[in-house]
């Protein structure tokens, strides 16, 4: 790796992680690739079937915190794939075992700050298949976020009218586990919205 490479990543990744990460990277020649926000998913992994490498990409506005969490889940997709391929299913224990053993190799090098690293040692007994899906982990990682925050969905009253990212407008309903069920103002269904989603809360009437 060229070392404007490297610097590159430094803005993304903690200090402490860095020469983990290169040596994974490099190891196993990924294709590594910063990318706009996604909506729908922080990372992305591709096996070598297309292309020649393994291709992995990161959201480019995660916090250095969740941009390591999110690559150690990939690079745990990438490791499962070489030795099982098809065979194994994409968060089935295959995937768990080897997440947990890269997790525990980063917990190692001191990246995290205490906080993030006792949720994160509680997580990868039994990881879930995303880290957003683990709640307590992904509030304490929304604490490192910079820049304006908006409220969450979780804070804002039962009743209340807010706007996510889209531009979609609902009215926030009743919990469901870690999704508020929430009718969308528009056509008058209902969906399930994740409780850590940031929100523009509305005061108009509509």
């Amino acid at each position: 790796m060229l070392p404007k490479d490297k610097q590159i990543l430094s803005q993304y990744f903690p200090e402490q992680a860095i020469e983990t990460v290169v040596t994974w990277i490099e190891q196993k020649k990924v294709h590594f690739r910063i990318s706009r926000d996604r909506s729908t998913k922080l990372g992305d992994y591709r096996p070598p079937i297309r292309y020649g490498n393994h291709r992995i990409s990161i959201n480019h506005n995660l916090n250095n915190y969740a941009f390591l969490i999110t690559f150690v889940h990939e690079y745990a997709h990438l490791l499962t794939w070489e030795k099982y391929e098809r065979k194994a299913q994409p968060h089935g224990k295959e995937w768990k075992a080897t997440y947990r053993t890269l997790m525990t190799q980063i917990i190692q090098t001191g990246a995290f700050p205490d906080d993030i690293r006792i949720e994160l040692e509680k997580s990868i007994i039994n990881s879930k298949a995303a880290s957003t899906s683990e709640i307590a982990l992904s509030r304490m990682l929304k604490k490192y976020d910079s820049g304006i925050k908006n409220p969450l969905l979780e804070e804002i009253p039962d009743g209340s009218l807010f706007l996510i990212e889209n531009g979609m407008l609902f009215k926030k309903g009743e919990k469901r586990r870690t999704r508020y069920k929430c009718m969308n103002m528009a056509n008058k269904k209902f969906y399930l919205v994740h409780a850590l989603t940031p929100v523009i809360q509305e005061t108009e009437t509509h």
